[in-house]
């Protein structure tokens, strides 16, 4: 049995032919708003790529509101004027996997907003979560080990505390991106993660004071040294 190696940029391209040809279908009339959609296997023998993929493939148009999966009926176009709907495709087609720099300013906008939102909503329990994930994060600094892992668990419990599913979902697909070029760029070392453990004290202080305005400044003063890391890096 032959062991494939596929890439991430191979299982991109493998991705754009499944929806290049989907968006073909709907181009054409053969698929219309509400329609369904072709089964795995069909689509699978008519692109000649494997079921996983189409899978894939449909799970991502799902993701963008393309399709719609019904339990037990199927996977159906949505209900989307055919001009929006062929711009959606196109735009689609053309996203690139995000560069280190704009993870960092992405994450950074969302979490401005999303650490006001949390000072102003956080209940008891989020309070137990932050604690249990600074404390978590603290330990591991302190003991010189890898905190990159804790604290974007420290994070994301800021971004839970907002009470904001949208933002906490953005918050949850960037994260992997993240941890993978922390440590491929070693963007934490010993002295920042030290650093960061006062940061983060500060930032779940203002959120127990319920100050919004306190906690947006304490997240700023966090992230000023990985947007620093961030630019100078992307100079070189």
């Amino acid at each position: 049995m032959k062991l494939e190696i596929v890439t991430k940029s191979d299982q991109r391209d493998i991705q754009n032919e499944i929806i290049l040809n989907i968006k073909e279908l709907i181009s054409y009339k053969n698929l219309e708003p509400g329609d369904k959609l072709p089964s795995e296997r069909m689509l699978s023998e008519k692109i000649g790529v494997s079921r996983s993929s189409i899978r894939a493939a449909i799970q991502k148009l799902e993701f963008y509101g393309i399709l719609v999966s019904k339990p037990q009926s199927g996977t159906f176009v949505a209900d989307i004027g055919s001009v929006a709907m062929d711009g959606m495709l196109t735009d689609i087609l053309k996203l690139e996997e995000p560069d280190f720099k704009s993870l960092v300013e992405t994450r950074i906008l969302l979490e401005l907003k999303t650490v006001r939102l949390a000072a102003l909503r956080r209940t008891d329990k989020d309070l137990e979560k932050l604690k249990f994930a600074l404390d978590a994060y603290a330990e591991k600094a302190r003991n010189g080990e890898d905190a990159v892992q804790e604290d974007l668990l420290f994070h994301l419990a800021i971004a839970n505390a907002s009470g904001n599913s949208t933002m906490n979902t953005f918050m949850l697909i960037i994260t992997p991106e993240i941890i993978t070029n922390f440590e491929k760029y070693h963007v934490c070392d010993s002295n920042q993660s030290l650093k960061g453990i006062n940061e983060h004290e500060e930032i779940y202080k203002a959120i127990e004071e319920q100050n919004p305005q306190l906690a947006k400044e304490k997240m700023k003063i966090h992230f000023s040294t990985l947007y620093q890391y961030c630019y100078h890096s992307d100079k070189k």
